[in-house]
């Protein structure tokens, strides 16, 4: 085997072990707890999705609302009826901040961090925030994605084990996908960010013309601040990508070579 079929294959195992670490597994495990949670039909001691969401959350932000002996703790969360977030990885953060929200007990302002199943953070008071303006609550766009996301993941994993097994052209084709996931994740976030922004309803207190939100830096809306940045999964997402591009380039050399070879 040439040296360069190996290489693609050591660079795909590490980008499927990114994807599979960071936010497959945790999504699989985590799958459909959420909605159990809500109607009070879980438990999560001796769980093993508990055990899950309390290794992946372990130092990632708690609600204020959120009683510090109950942090990382999913069963006295639940009690103490706590915000529950997904147990994937972050890929986005948003936060805003008002003169209503001191810096002394809202440090970070009200975050809100973005997942490929879900939301976590302050998602409760960022949806009534949103209110006051008129825009739907968070979960109304991507539901779609939501939905699927899990198992498009699997069918992505698929991709990097038949890459890894196969000497195939069609998959280097399909790594292609991986490679693409940071900007396919952008165009979503800006297309939905863009929707809120131009759909707003009347009902709100505030009255405000139809704006695009910040997808990238800081920005202002109405009386708020608004910052909007990359969370760890975002650069995981591109450690993926670089991956599956170095897998793809060594794979097209080694099957120019061997093309090469059996020519001459």
């Amino acid at each position: 085997m040439h040296s360069s079929f190996l290489k693609s294959k050591i660079f795909a195992a590490i980008a499927l072990a990114l994807l599979s670490y960071f936010f497959t597994f945790p999504m699989v495990m985590f799958h459909g707890v959420l909605n159990d949670i809500h109607k009070d039909n879980y438990v999560a001691e001796g769980k093993a999705s508990a055990k899950v969401w309390e290794f992946y959350n372990e130092g990632r932000y708690k609600s204020n609302a959120t009683p510090k002996e109950a942090h990382n703790n999913l069963q006295e969360m639940i009690d103490s009826g706590s915000e529950i977030g997904v147990a994937s990885v972050p890929i986005w953060s948003v936060s805003l901040e008002a003169p209503n929200y001191p810096k002394e007990v809202f440090p970070m302002g009200i975050p809100v961090y973005f997942h490929f199943d879900g939301f976590s953070g302050e998602v409760h008071e960022m949806n009534t925030i949103n209110h006051y303006i008129g825009m739907d609550p968070m979960w109304i766009g991507g539901q779609f994605e939501r939905a699927i996301g899990m198992y498009a993941l699997l069918a992505l994993s698929l991709v990097f084990v038949y890459f890894i097994a196969y000497n195939k052209r069609i998959f280097s084709l399909l790594m292609l996908i991986p490679v693409a996931m940071p900007l396919i994740f952008l165009a979503e976030y800006a297309y939905w960010l863009y929707w809120f922004g131009h759909n707003l309803h009347n009902w709100g207190a505030f009255n405000i013309k139809p704006f695009m939100p910040t997808v990238f830096g800081d920005g202002k809306v109405a009386q708020f601040i608004t910052h909007s940045y990359p969370a760890t999964g975002f650069f995981v997402l591109l450690a993926i990508a670089l991956f599956s591009l170095l897998a793809v380039m060594a794979r097209k050399k080694a099957m120019d070579l061997s093309s090469d070879t059996q020519a001459s």
